[in-house]
């Protein structure tokens, strides 16, 4: 698979320079003038040719987004996927469906894993150029906090004021260990990606962060309208492990399935919710055939459009 990576400056933020990274798939055939653009995960960056190749055999152009401060589009004097504002990605966003028009592609199709889920169902509804958006899929969004209902609603409301206070204070990360190992080529996974963009460890959790993302959900929980079809993918369990096991490689390890259902129907009112049993937290990443399910879903369901 061939890409185009293209950088480009952003305007300045409260750390500086600023660059996202466009990653163009380049097409070896006519497509039928719509293109995927995907948004990647927290802790993460587009590495998944599978997803492109998929895209492209269906007919569709295919772009990938690195967000500011992830991936390649990283700086040294930055904060590892730090963001104040889940806002701050609505200039990257722009962007990137301000390139693929200029490509020639009359559409677009947001999708997104995990927390770029959540970021591209903010984008289609409240998004400046929100209306050049034909249609959003979300692969197991970040819809709400995976934990207890006393860290959910008293804790990280409570310590994400002091965010404002000290921007950068940090707790160490709770994602699970077992995420990264069930995935990554080195461990227990298929996946070669490169750990120093991806890190097993994940990045410190900062309390900033954990803020914009408290007030990004609490935006999804009160209805934000979109107008344009979604549908949103989940696997059809959680798993909470303290040891591995390999049901580890057939559920969600990092949020909890009901939650995604629950507040999927918050999003807009044309809305299709599908789970993919076995699957893992990013569907596209799942053993074979529960991910090749999992693509053939999202295609079958574009071309009832």
């Amino acid at each position: 698979m061939e890409y185009v990576y293209k950088t480009a400056e952003m305007p300045d933020d409260y750390e500086g320079r600023v660059v996202v990274t466009l990653i163009r798939a380049l097409p070896d055939k006519k497509d039928r003038g719509g293109a995927v653009l995907y948004i990647h995960g927290y802790v993460d960056y587009f590495f998944q040719d599978h997803l492109a190749e998929k895209t492209m055999e269906e007919g569709y152009g295919f772009f990938a987004l690195e967000l500011r401060k992830y991936g390649h589009s990283f700086l040294p004097h930055q904060h590892f996927n730090y963001c104040r504002s889940m806002r701050e990605y609505d200039v990257d966003i722009t962007y990137a469906i301000r390139e693929i028009l200029a490509c020639g592609y009359r559409e677009v199709i947001l999708l997104g894993h995990s927390t770029g889920g959540l970021l591209a169902s903010l984008y289609a509804a409240k998004g400046t150029l929100r209306e050049k958006i034909s249609a959003v899929v979300l692969n197991s969004p970040f819809l709400e906090f995976n934990t207890s209902a006393l860290k959910k609603y008293v804790l990280i409301p409570a310590v994400s004021v002091f965010s404002r206070l000290f921007p950068y204070l940090a707790k160490k990360n709770e994602l699970s260990p077992f995420y990264g190992e069930s995935i990554h080529v080195s461990m227990r996974g298929e996946w070669n990606y490169d750990l120093s963009l991806k890190p097993i460890e994940g990045v410190p959790l900062y309390l900033a962060w954990l803020r914009a993302v408290f007030r990004a959900q609490r935006c999804v929980k009160k209805g934000l309208d979109i107008r344009v079809p979604v549908l949103v993918l989940s696997s059809d369990r959680s798993l909470y492990p303290r040891v591995w096991n390999e049901d580890i490689h057939y559920a969600d390890v990092v949020l909890n399935v009901k939650d995604i259902e629950k507040y999927a129907f918050c999003l807009g009112t044309r809305i299709t919710y599908r789970t993919v049993p076995g699957g893992m937290h990013d569907l596209f990443l799942s053993r074979r055939p529960i991910r090749e399910r999992a693509l053939e879903t999202v295609f079958q369901w574009l071309e009832t459009l």
